[in-house]
């Protein structure tokens, strides 16, 4: 079993609140719009991360982190990206990557919204955790922590503070 938090969107932010979340877990996911290396930096000193760039994100976040990242964990295949939209609403180019990968959980960030919906067409959960930073538009900073245990995602449970 393996104990995660997922965030997007910090755009440079990270404060002792999603620090002290951060090292309760195993790991940590970042979906995009990292905003300042410092960030991921930061978490790495901490605890292992897997993170993709978003559109917000220059030469640095680019060259460490991909914009697809695909990858198994405890038996679930996960893909994540930034910019990647929710289930019947998909980015372009993303039917085409879970028609390849199969993934049993699909991440993206981008829309500041927290979102966790079920895609009956592609068999897949979909989360998007929300903004966990202080730039933008949404009124609450948003993360996720859950466990993934024999390929199934259990204990899910939404962090949020007020901007």
């Amino acid at each position: 079993m393996k104990k995660i938090l997922l965030l997007s969107d910090t755009h440079g932010y990270l404060d002792d609140d999603m620090l002290k979340y951060i090292k309760q877990v195993d790991e940590v996911w970042h979906a995009g719009d990292i905003g300042d290396i410092s960030v991921t930096d930061t978490i790495k000193k901490l605890k292992p991360l897997r993170a993709v760039y978003g559109n917000i994100d220059g030469g640095k976040a680019r060259a460490e982190f991909p914009e697809f990242n695909f990858f198994e964990i405890e038996g679930l295949k996960v893909l994540m990206t930034h910019i990647g939209g929710y289930p019947g609403r998909y980015a372009k180019n993303i039917p085409t990557l879970l028609k390849k990968y199969h993934p049993g959980l699909f991440i993206s960030g981008h829309s500041h919204i927290l979102k966790v919906m079920f895609d009956k067409k592609y068999n897949l959960l979909h989360m998007n955790p929300g903004a966990a930073g202080k730039s933008g538009f949404h009124k609450l900073r948003t993360l996720l922590l859950f466990d993934i245990d024999n390929a199934k995602i259990r204990n899910l449970k939404v962090i949020e503070w007020k901007r």
